[in-house]
């Protein structure tokens, strides 16, 4: 399959639908828990596409700031150069210890947008001051999906920008 046209790069697009922000304002519960699951580490599992097409997984530090999801990551790193190529990722939160799965499993997928204004770069260093140099993206989301279980029964949510999330119920 060929890949997706490239987005130009650009600077933070808060009031997106498809910003962190735009969830956040669709949904607000869901986001709130999605949130909290990725701030209790900070290493998570990045997805990306190799050229040949298959998956690549990496570690990846994941900050949320400003109504936005950002990967930064090291200058020529093959995640980066994957995102480069084709900008769709998945982005798994890291489970913790145990199998306990405590407050579910969340998955945000999407596009990476690669983020070259230097005033908006300058933002991130004062930030988080990361090791340079390094690539900064920010995320366009094409979905958020939370998997938990209670009593019996697995639940799945899902948000898609523009639609309300919904929860189906498997037991």
């Amino acid at each position: 399959m060929p890949a997706p046209t490239r987005p130009s790069p650009s600077t933070s697009t808060s009031s997106s639908p498809s910003a962190w922000s735009g969830f956040a304002a669709a949904e607000p519960g869901f986001a709130r828990i999605a949130e909290d699951r990725f701030r209790r580490f900070v290493h998570h599992t990045l997805a990306t596409l190799r050229a040949d097409g298959s998956p690549r997984t990496s570690g990846i530090e994941v900050r949320f700031q400003r109504g936005e999801v950002w990967l930064g990551m090291m200058a020529g790193s093959l995640k980066a150069l994957d995102l480069r190529r084709d900008p769709r990722f998945s982005l798994q939160a890291n489970l913790g210890p145990g199998t306990e799965m405590d407050g579910g499993d969340v998955r945000i997928s999407g596009r990476a947008v690669e983020v070259t204004d230097p005033a908006e770069v300058a933002i991130y260093v004062e930030a988080t001051k990361p090791p340079e140099p390094f690539h900064l993206f920010r995320t366009e989301l094409t979905e958020v999906v939370r998997t938990h279980v209670e009593g019996a029964f697995l639940y799945v949510q899902v948000w898609n920008p523009g639609s309300p999330a919904r929860t189906l119920k498997r037991s």
